[in-house]
């Protein structure tokens, strides 16, 4: 619990200074700085990169499902960096967001169309870039937008108020155009196998306090968070062979999986379609708490949903998964853009 509300103060510092335009908050001690750099460097030999072009997954899912309605598809789209873009797996059936398509599509029972502008080694500064794509003139704004992003923050030292302004006004902008906004929250970097001690703590240390700032961010610009960093942790660690992809940093097929199944239910509760209540459930740890305290606790417990209530209260939530669908083929002449 102190861990929990010593995070909930930076991350709302973090916030704060975002909100404002201050500048990066410091989470390390200079005195560190030589160690880690030794660290890093034995990282980087053994770590692998991928150069691979992610398999392109766009197109229309659920296809059957539009001879049954006269309904118009839903329209899903995808920002972020290259786990949002599904570096790592070479069928485009593989990737988070054909996942997620077939999930909502079936969910819905309608088709979706799906389009993704993710960039494999983007930052936060690269979402202004990626919203004007996805709302560019002549094609219909999506009705719901998925963002993950956030590792390349961590790795590449951009600071925290920085990064968290970017999301924030991506969220902003996307939700005035209508969109609802689910964010997966910056991953757990401290479960890349090969990084050792003390890099390890560091990394753990800093890719959650950004999810917890970043959560805060997107609550108060109208979107929803899903954390993937403790979800996914413990099933990297133990069994890694399986949940990271060859290059031993970007996630597996079944790696993938386990992170889509988490956010399903979050997307499809954005859209009302998801046959939960929104009201907590105490015996499942849920309830309604300061914004930041479960921005915290939620970067400590992956698989937690946060959403806006009464400001400053959030609500946290632990949503109920369900097997995602085998992706069918998609029609990629459905999609525009």
């Amino acid at each position: 619990m102190p861990m929990t509300m010593s995070r909930a103060r930076v991350a709302r510092r973090i916030a704060t200074a975002a909100a404002f335009g201050g500048g990066g908050i410091g989470l390390l001690g200079v005195a560190a700085v030589g160690v880690l750099l030794t660290e890093v460097r034995l990282a980087r030999r053994t770590v692998g990169g991928s150069s691979d072009i992610p398999p392109c997954a766009d197109g229309r899912y659920g296809a059957a499902f539009g001879h049954r309605t006269d309904r118009p598809p839903l329209r899903l789209g995808f920002l972020g960096d290259s786990t949002a873009a599904g570096q790592g797996v070479h069928r485009a059936s593989q990737t988070p967001g054909a996942l997620l398509a077939s999930g909502l599509a079936a969910v819905a029972e309608l088709p979706v169309e799906f389009h993704n502008v993710a960039l494999p080694g983007a930052q936060s500064d690269d979402l202004p870039r990626q919203v004007e794509l996805m709302l560019a003139d002549g094609t219909e704004a999506p009705d719901v937008c998925v963002i993950m992003i956030g590792a390349n923050d961590v790795t590449h030292r951009m600071p925290p108020a920085q990064s968290v302004r970017h999301l924030s006004e991506a969220v902003r902008r996307l939700h005035a155009a209508g969109c609802e906004v689910v964010v997966g929250t910056c991953p757990d970097l401290g479960t890349i196998e090969p990084v050792y001690q003390p890099l390890r703590w560091v990394a753990r240390r800093l890719s959650r306090q950004l999810a917890a700032a970043q959560t805060i961010g997107v609550i108060e610009s109208g979107g929803r968070t899903v954390s993937l960093g403790d979800l996914l942790g413990p099933e990297f660690e133990a069994r890694p062979r399986e949940l990271f992809g060859p290059d031993n940093y970007h996630p597996s097929a079944e790696g993938y999986a386990t992170a889509a199944m988490a956010v399903l239910p979050t997307l499809c509760a954005a859209l009302g379609l998801w046959p939960e209540e929104e009201r907590p459930e105490p015996a499942r740890g849920e309830g309604l708490l300061p914004v930041e305290q479960a921005a915290a606790e939620a970067a400590s417990e992956g698989g937690t949903e946060v959403t806006a209530s009464r400001a400053p209260w959030a609500l946290l939530k632990h949503r109920r998964r369900r097997q995602l669908p085998e992706p069918e083929p998609t029609d990629p002449s459905s999609i525009t853009g």
